[in-house]
């Protein structure tokens, strides 16, 4: 079965240009013009992937986000224009896992379509059978789950690809250029932005106090750290 995108936006010029680039490349395209078909699409079939821009009526593409996030990790990719960078950052926060500013390219499009898929598919196959702990974290890698202490945490494809690769690295300082292209490719080397508010969502879902986290360190000058257990008492 070919994978389902839903593409949400209210100007027809942008879901015919989505729609014919999509499918060249064998998606199945499925489209809504608010938030309100949006949510309504979503309830009949849930998507693989959702496309959504932030400037629509009845139901803007934040609201559509929020509501989305209380039942779903679903992968989305914000759609923004070039100047609406505090929704861009919004949209991060409460759990996009890219975004594409508009006007873009096909070539662009396609790309950050393949690299989100690819990191969902990577958390639902996971990597090795087994059971990562650090402290009150648990990370069953095998059916892709993340727990601190008795209450299970839910990670969107891309936080929790940036937490395994954490894990897979522990006590080794990684640099942002290094966790940009691992964990989002080649074509986000200089997009810090994404990676400032991707870490700051991990540190509020994951630590005690974000502020003063103890799974993901910031090693100033040089990258970020998952410490291990003896660091972190040092």
């Amino acid at each position: 079965m070919s994978t389902r995108i839903l593409v949400v936006d209210d100007e027809p010029l942008y879901v015919r240009l989505l729609k014919v680039n999509l499918e060249q490349e064998g998606y199945q395209i499925v489209s809504a013009s608010d938030g309100e078909e949006a949510l309504e699409a979503i309830s009949q079939n849930m998507p693989d992937l959702i496309i959504l821009d932030v400037v629509m009526p009845k139901l803007d593409g934040i609201t559509v986000m929020q509501r989305v996030r209380q039942f779903s990790n679903v992968p989305i990719i914000f759609l923004t224009a070039l100047g609406e960078e505090q929704d861009r950052v919004k949209g991060l926060n409460i759990g996009a896992d890219d975004y594409v500013v508009k006007p873009f390219s096909a070539t662009e499009l396609i790309a950050r379509v393949r690299a989100v898929l690819r990191r969902s598919q990577d958390q639902v196959e996971g990597t090795k059978s087994k059971v990562f702990t650090h402290g009150d974290l648990k990370i069953d890698i095998a059916k892709a789950e993340v727990w601190k202490g008795d209450h299970q945490i839910y990670l969107s494809a891309t936080e929790y690809k940036l937490l395994i690769h954490f894990a897979h690295n522990l006590g080794k300082v990684l640099s942002a250029e290094e966790l940009l292209q691992t964990t989002w490719g080649q074509g986000y080397k200089e997009e810090k932005e994404i990676l400032w508010v991707s870490i700051a969502r991990l540190r509020q879902k994951l630590e005690d106090n974000p502020h003063d986290p103890v799974h993901i360190v910031t090693r100033t000058g040089m990258g970020y750290q998952m410490p291990t257990l003896e660091e972190n008492r040092t």
